[in-house]
């Protein structure tokens, strides 16, 4: 007998979710959302077996329901089923990414029948809409399960039995500890690279031509900044405490280093960026905990038709997998980097190997 999994709210997140689930023939899905259209592709492109735009009449139907909406629409559809009368018990997931107000709101809910599991499934696109929704969009992401203190060890279970067909890896956090943390990785770097972008805007006033030579460093850095500020908006709100705590964090680190350079303090600030470097440096290359490892090398080539094209296929010849591929630099007629990274230590070597065998220039990462 399939599972019923009420998604309500087919966004990226939520529409990936039901096309993952979807997909594995286990579950029959029902999608909610409040746009006609969103639910007229959904069922279109079957990505959901059936549509429905009343939440109560969805949620009734449904062994587990997941909700795919921002922070504040999440606690206000908690406050709407906690007054349906389910006759089974009925576990609620949601996508948020910060836990701490949503399981504040899930501890107080009354209704019997509700068994909450908060969840943070960390993938994401920086397309939006059911549209760009992709069955495989949580294959190896992180995906993050913080049950409510009263929450039955099955229903934990069985919400990661259902999301086993992600691919995703199931980790399990506190609340407290999931925000604190997604808050130094992504929340906060989102308010520096804004209150880069803005500093910048700032100084165009002085010279207009700072817009052309912000390439490079600059567009890596503050690429985040593009986030849809609406949704960012209330991530911060909703985490506003951590973020208040890293700001004071921050302004010490910036005094720290401010003291640094008055004081010609070479010695000192080359530690501090090379504690910084190798940090850096060592995220990522090795098993931590249930992060994947990954192994970088860069290679140049020259901005023309087909140059990426041709180093994924040299590889791809060869078997080598690219996890990820990313452009660091490039302008017109001018030579840019790729930053490939592979999933073992003998993938990166034999990528080296191999390119430069073709007369490419590339370094690994070691």
């Amino acid at each position: 007998m399939k599972t019923t999994v009420t998604i309500i709210g087919l966004g990226l997140i939520g529409g990936s979710l039901a096309k993952s689930l979807h997909e594995s023939g286990d579950n029959y899905i029902i999608g909610c959302d409040i746009n006609s259209k969103t639910l007229e592709f959904a069922m279109m492109n079957e990505i959901i077996d059936e549509s429905c735009s009343n939440v109560t009449e969805a949620a009734k139907k449904a062994d587990i329901v997941i909700l795919g909406t921002p922070i504040t629409e999440t606690i206000e559809f908690l406050n709407q089923l906690d007054k349906v009368t389910f006759e089974h018990n009925v576990i609620v997931t949601d996508v948020s990414s910060v836990k701490r107000t949503v399981i504040e709101k899930a501890n107080a809910l009354t209704n019997q029948h509700i068994q909450f599991v908060g969840g943070h499934p960390m993938a994401g696109s920086h397309k939006r809409g059911i549209k760009a929704a992709k069955g495989h969009l949580f294959e190896n992401a992180i995906y993050v399960l913080s049950p409510t203190e009263h929450c039955p060890p099955t229903a934990v279970e069985t919400l990661e039995n259902l999301l086993a067909g992600t691919k995703s890896r199931i980790i399990k956090l506190r609340a407290d500890e999931h925000d604190e943390m997604t808050g130094v990785i992504s929340h906060f770097p989102h308010l520096i690279a804004s209150a880069l972008v803005r500093q910048a805007k700032k100084w165009e006033e002085t010279y207009e031509f700072i817009p052309k030579l912000a390439a490079g460093g600059f567009r890596d850095v503050t690429r985040i900044a593009s986030g849809n500020p609406e949704l960012w908006q209330d991530i911060f709100y909703h985490n506003k405490q951590k973020m208040v705590g890293m700001i004071d964090d921050w302004t010490n680190e910036m005094t720290a280093l401010k003291q640094m350079l008055q004081n010609d303090g070479k010695s000192e600030l080359t530690a501090y960026l090379k504690q910084a470097k190798d940090f850096r440096d060592g995220l990522g290359t090795k098993e931590k905990g249930a992060f994947p490892a990954f192994y970088d090398l860069y290679v140049d080539i020259r901005d023309q038709t087909g140059a990426i094209a041709s180093v994924a296929n040299i590889l791809a010849e060869e078997e080598i997998s690219i996890t990820n591929i990313r452009i660091l630099e490039i302008r017109e007629g001018i030579t840019g980097v790729l930053r490939l990274s592979v999933s073992t230590k003998d993938e990166q070597l034999k990528s080296y190997q191999v390119l430069q065998q073709y007369g490419y220039d590339a370094m690994l990462e070691e």
